[in-house]
């Protein structure tokens, strides 16, 4: 079983990261947009849409069945499994063609997956508080 400290560091940097990812999914089409007006080119920039989507997937599933055992509350999923499938259509279908669509799809889903990292880690708090007092 997971200690509470790896647990919460866990949830901490899933936040972190999808957060961040939300953020450059939000702020890389200005990026794009504005770049050449200074004479940088974004040729030859590895996509990595998909293995951030894995990642996150994997992060997610991990530290919320992790946190499900311990606060056995369903919430924290309910913004997590949304916010995958938003984040898996955007990077795994036609919408992945970086246009307004799939950055506004990607961001929420990043968002989301945010969310539920916040969610469970503050529910596994209260559940540790709550074994903690008489």
């Amino acid at each position: 079983m997971a200690t509470s400290c790896n647990l919460n560091r866990a949830d901490r940097v899933g936040f972190a990261a999808s957060f961040l990812c939300a953020l450059h999914c939000a702020l890389l089409p200005l990026a794009l947009a504005v770049l050449p007006t200074f004479g940088l080119s974004v040729g030859g920039w590895v996509d990595i849409d998909q293995a951030v989507t894995v990642f996150a997937t994997l992060l997610g599933a991990t530290t919320l069945a992790i946190g499900f055992r311990r606060h056995r509350a369903f919430r924290a999923w309910a913004l997590l499994l949304p916010g995958l499938a938003l984040v898996w259509l955007g990077a795994f279908s036609p919408l992945h063609d970086h246009g307004m669509v799939h950055a506004a799809v990607m961001t929420l889903g990043g968002l989301m997956i945010a969310g539920a990292h916040l969610l469970n880690l503050r529910l596994t708090h209260a559940a540790a508080a709550a074994r903690a007092t008489p």
